[in-house]
């Protein structure tokens, strides 16, 4: 690092000179380059002989020079003792950089200005994840509310034709069902069923998009959470040979709502493809690694084909036929989304009839 101002002890400028994050320079008292470092010539782009004399102005837009912001940042300097800007500056080829600039009034022994430090950094890349990321945020927040009209909607205007066509084929077989042949009774049973379907998948679809909306998270014990699906599935469990094996799960911070509900779908999943004859056991494990909690829900069912681990996952996808298993194909999906929404991911181990064990993680972000 070259020295025209005096002061600088030889030690220190050797260290300054050799940084590469920062341009490091010193100017004389009318602004121009009399010392530099490293971090100079690569971020500004000129050479060391190109920058001896130079006019600190140079670095400057052509805008900036005519609103004279180089000779206000001097004098800021020389009245403050600091002076502080964020800009853009020219590099040699003419490219633009985003920088952040100090200019610090320099003094000698006998408290004269002798010049000024200048220290810059490129702040480039930072300004674009910032514009990114403010992007990335508009988009979301535009995409958010088309997602709140579209659950309006669902809610409301495409509930209220299903209802009046479920009304009225009541009313249609109530009154006039006797007239019916038997097909034509046929038919009613037929717009009956597809009217109850449709309201199932409406509902879906608006449990779907309320996940994890409005609700702030809470600190839940997923021991509870298990005790508790025994209780609801009391009933449906009475006549099986179950065997449910849990312990020592931990509590944490999740959505309780979407965490029920991820429970209650696995549990139901496990419940519903049992295999018809012998025990049916459900273990649920959990382990912690890397700020995340990890689970595993476990069944000795019926399995998953290892073509179908990854369409299971996607809303309305069903692999078995709706006489031998009920359903509209929604729950795995929701168990993804709530997985995602607390910052982890799911997949499934899984071979044919030989039980199936659905692998997620939850966030620990307490």
């Amino acid at each position: 690092m070259q020295n025209n101002l005096s002061q600088p002890q030889p030690l220190l400028l050797k260290i300054l000179g050799e940084i590469e994050d920062y341009a490091i320079l010193f100017l004389d008292q009318h602004g121009c380059v009399s010392s530099w470092n490293k971090g100079a010539e690569m971020i500004k782009g000129y050479s060391s002989e190109e920058m001896r004399g130079m006019d600190f102005r140079l670095f400057y837009t052509e805008e900036a020079r005519v609103n004279k912001i180089p000779d206000h940042l001097l004098e800021e300097a020389l009245l403050n003792g600091k002076a502080h800007h964020r800009g853009w500056r020219i590099k040699k080829n003419g490219e633009q950089f985003w920088a952040h600039v100090t200019i610090t009034t320099v003094y000698d022994d006998e408290n004269e200005v002798i010049g000024f430090s200048k220290f810059t950094r490129d702040l480039t890349d930072k300004l674009n994840s910032e514009k990114a990321l403010k992007e990335y945020a508009r988009v979301l927040e535009f995409r958010n509310k088309e997602l709140e009209q579209f659950v309006y909607i669902a809610s409301h205007d495409l509930q209220e034709p299903l209802l009046t066509v479920k009304n009225f084929t009541g009313l249609l077989k109530k009154e006039y069902g006797e007239q019916f042949d038997e097909n034509g009774a046929l038919y009613l049973d037929y717009i009956a069923e597809s009217a109850e379907k449709m309201k199932h998948l409406i509902k879906g679809v608006l449990d779907y998009a309320r996940l994890g909306t409005h609700e702030p998270k809470e600190l839940l014990d997923c021991n509870d959470l298990m005790a508790s699906l025994q209780l609801e599935f009391a009933e449906e469990t009475e006549s099986l040979h179950l065997e449910v094996d849990y312990d020592n799960l931990p509590r944490v911070p999740a959505y309780e709502k979407a965490l029920k509900q991820l429970f209650r779908h696995l549990f139901s999943n496990a419940l519903k493809f049992r295999k018809k004859e012998g025990i049916l056991k459900i273990q649920v494990t959990a382990s912690y690694a890397e700020q995340h909690w990890n689970f595993e829900f476990s069944d000795n069912g019926i399995g998953i084909e290892e073509r179908y681990k990854e369409k299971i996952f996607l809303i309305f996808q069903r692999l078995n036929c709706k006489e031998d298993y009920a359903g509209h194909g929604i729950g795995l999906s929701h168990c993804k989304k709530i997985v995602e929404l607390h910052g982890g991911e799911i997949f499934v181990k899984s071979a044919l009839n030989e039980g199936s064990t659905f692998c997620f993680s939850l966030k620990n972000d307490r």
